[in-house]
This record gives structure tokens, C-alpha cells and sequence, in this order.
């Protein structure tokens, strides 16, 4: 299926571009997104050093985003810099965002 394979290889050209802006420190990581056709994954990355703080992972991306808060606030983590992963700022991508916001984390 060549159209699949285009639209993945598309996603991944928009998030080398996106990377290629977009960094995480250990005061302001990087919130990054991943959809795969099961689930949602979200993890707080410090790209300095290149840690994992937090991540949480669900089919509900909002459930997702609200745990991903949880542990970052725990952590004394209050904002970040989004990283949609390639994928456009829609459906659970934006649900998980307002999420994370709802939640108190701020990007």
C-alpha cells in the first residue's frame, strides 16, 4: 500500500522539522506525542540529558493527558513545550493537549 506508506513517511518529515525547533530542558521539557492504532503514549522528555521524566500511555487521550499532569506536577514540572510528533493539531492529539492543560500543566 504505497498511500500508507507515504502518509507515515509524511508524518515523519513533519516531525524532523518540528524536532529540529523544538528542544526539552529539565525546567521546561519537551511533552511528546505518539498515536499508535491501539493507543495514546505522552512522555516528558529532558533532551539535555536525555531523560525521561514522566509518560503515561491509554487508548483515551484525555485519561492520558490528565495522568501525564498528575505525574509532572508531582514532579514539580508546571510547563513544557509541546511536541505533536508530526501529527496534526486534531481529534486526540488536541484532546490530550486540553487535557494536559486542564490538569494544571501549562505550554
Amino acid at each position: 500500500m504505497k498511500s500508507l506508506n507515504l502518509k507515515s513517511q509524511n508524518r515523519e518529515r513533519r516531525h524532523k522539522r518540528i524536532r529540529a525547533k523544538v528542544s526539552g530542558t529539565a525546567d521546561f521539557p519537551r511533552l511528546s506525542v505518539f498515536k499508535s492504532n491501539k493507543a495514546m503514549y505522552a512522555q516528558l522528555v529532558d533532551d539535555t540529558r536525555g531523560v525521561t521524566l514522566a509518560s503515561a500511555k491509554g487508548a483515551d487521550a484525555s485519561k492520558v493527558g490528565e495522568e501525564l499532569a498528575k505525574q509532572a506536577l508531582a514532579k514539580n514540572i508546571k510547563s513544557a513545550v509541546f511536541d505533536r510528533g508530526g501529527y496534526v493539531y486534531t481529534g486526540k492529539v488536541s484532546n490530550l493537549a486540553e487535557a494536559c492543560r486542564k490538569a494544571g500543566l501549562k505550554f
